[in-house]
């Protein structure tokens, strides 16, 4: 599981400290993947993407701050926060690298959205307040279910949620213009696109936040998926040492 990198100053280290290099973690996506059977691990920012998940079975890409809209051919607008350039490309890393592998992935809000990016797609840069589903209002807890997703026939999501399911809502951005492979297949009321897949690969993308709720079904994909994985890898290298 990715997370963000952080200061010192976040969890009021003492004087000398406060501008010490921190990685943070939301606590939901790891208790998310035990309650589902797997054991999280969080991978450190400063690590080589592609070693660490030549050595993992899974990997979720966690929610977070705006991806870089250079890297989709466009500029930041009046609307882009703060941006981390250290994590765009880190996680744009482990994307590419566990696509490669055939390791299974979960992107999650933000991890979603650069997952598109990575295969070439383009993003909204902004959703605007009060109009549509008002993606992007905080008004609600965060595991308050705000608005309906309608799912494609035949998809992952739709095998997992139903043709319907309800979902919270923390997201001023979406997917555009879909990339190379990508599929949507769960959409909002106004349109906007809730669930990506990649075609012929175990990857999924979920503009919600799963880990705020209660043993949500898409962590009992990734971990059975990983499990699968790890099973065939261990045969695979059992081949090749025989």
């Amino acid at each position: 599981m990715s997370g963000r990198r952080l200061r010192g100053t976040a969890i009021g280290a003492p004087h000398g400290f406060a501008d010490a290099p921190l990685e943070a973690y939301l606590s939901e996506y790891a208790t998310s993947v035990l309650g589902a059977g797997g054991l999280p691990l969080h991978l450190p920012m400063d690590a080589a993407p592609d070693e660490l998940v030549a050595r993992l079975d899974g990997v979720v890409i966690a929610g977070g701050e705006d991806v870089d809209p250079r890297r989709y051919g466009q500029a930041p607008g009046p609307f882009t926060p703060l941006i981390d350039p250290q994590r765009d490309e880190f996680e744009a890393g482990l994307i590419e690298a566990a696509i490669d592998r055939g390791v299974p992935l979960l992107g999650v809000c933000r991890g979603a959205q650069l997952l598109n990016v990575v295969r070439g797609g383009t993003l909204h840069q902004h959703l605007a307040h009060g109009e549509g589903e008002s993606h992007g209002s905080y008004a609600y807890p965060r595991a308050h279910r705000v608005h309906e997703v309608r799912t494609a026939a035949g998809s992952a999501v739709q095998e997992l949620y139903g043709e319907t399911t309800r979902v919270n809502s923390f997201h001023h951005q979406a997917v555009d213009l879909p990339g190379r492979g990508v599929i949507v297949t769960g959409w909002a009321p106004d349109g906007v696109p809730e669930a990506i897949e990649l075609e012929g690969s175990p990857v999924l993308g979920v503009q919600w936040h799963p880990e705020t709720f209660d043993a949500d079904p898409i962590f009992g994909w990734l971990v059975q998926r990983a499990a699968a994985y790890a099973t065939l890898g261990a045969a695979s290298a059992a081949q090749t040492v025989a």
